[in-house]
C-alpha cells in the first residue's frame, strides 16, 4: 500500500507533545522509540484516522527547510472542534481567529506552543 504520512519534527519536546496530542484528540500512540538520549527517534500516532509520525530528528533550524505545513482537522461536530482547539491553544499564536467560512460552518487557523500549524474545520 503506498500512502503519504505527515512526519512532525521537533527538537526535543516530542514526548510532550505526543502527550498534549492524546489528550487534545482523545488517541494513543500506536508506537514509541527512544534514542540513547531519551528522546523520541520514532513515534506513530493516529488522529481521526490519519496516522501520524513523529520524533526529535529534524527539529533544528538546521536541519530543516522554510517550506510550511499546515495540518487540517476536519471535525463532525462543533464539540469536538472545540475541545481539541481548548486543549491546543494554550501558548499557541493565533493564525486566523475563529470564524465562519462558506466551506466550514467553524474554523479556526493558529500555531501550537511547539510550533506545529494547526487549522481546523467542522464539516458542513
Amino acid at each position: 500500500t503506498v500512502m503519504i504520512i505527515p512526519h512532525l519534527h521537533f527538537a526535543g519536546t516530542c514526548k510532550e507533545a505526543i502527550e498534549l496530542y492524546e489528550k487534545a484528540f482523545k488517541t494513543k500512540t500506536d508506537e514509541i522509540y527512544m534514542n540513547d538520549e531519551n528522546k523520541v527517534s520514532h513515534a506513530v500516532m493516529s488522529i481521526h484516522n490519519q496516522i501520524i509520525y513523529l520524533n526529535d530528528r529534524f527539529g533544528a533550524k538546521e536541519r530543516t527547510t522554510d517550506i510550511s505545513t499546515n495540518l487540517i482537522i476536519v471535525f463532525d461536530n462543533t464539540e469536538e472542534f472545540m475541545y481539541s482547539y481548548e486543549i491546543l491553544k494554550e501558548g499557541s499564536k493565533e493564525i486566523d481567529p475563529i470564524s465562519t467560512r462558506p466551506y466550514s460552518s467553524l474554523v479556526v487557523q493558529f500555531i501550537d506552543k511547539y510550533n506545529v500549524q494547526w487549522a481546523f474545520m467542522v464539516k458542513i
